[in-house]
């Protein structure tokens, strides 16, 4: 399946649709598929299932940097997808065009969830 991002005004994504390969040849068939579909000439542009922080998990070719989902912002200059900032402490990644803590998350098991008073992780459950 191929998937596209409906973007809406400032480029915000408003909803996902997957559209079967037999349709999608190109980005170009896909966007005239749902064009023609919803009877509309709204902005599509394709994003991958498999694409996180410009990587792609499969291992093939990253399209757009991130998988497009309701909220995120298509940036043009980067041709990226990029997900609305979490915390306003968070920090813009160019390379991966996600937003980062200003502290890393403690590299374990666990459970946490950021604290933007305090800056900082806190415990939510061990598993230990």
């Amino acid at each position: 399946m191929a998937h596209f991002a409906k973007l809406g005004v400032g480029d915000i994504v408003l909803e996902v649709h997957a559209v079967s390969n037999d349709i999608v040849t190109s980005e170009q068939a896909g966007i005239e598929f749902l064009q023609k579909l919803h009877r509309d000439r709204a902005v599509w542009k394709q994003t991958s299932y498999n694409t996180r922080e410009g990587q792609h998990l499969l291992g093939g070719t990253p399209l757009r940097k991130n998988y497009a989902g309701k909220g995120f912002q298509y940036d043009s200059t980067r041709d990226a997808f990029i997900p609305p900032k979490p915390y306003n402490s968070w920090i813009f990644n160019e390379t991966t065009c996600v937003y980062d803590p200003p502290v890393a998350r403690p590299n374990n098991t666990d459970i946490f969830s950021w604290n933007e008073d305090g800056q900082s992780w806190d415990l939510v459950d061990s598993k230990a």
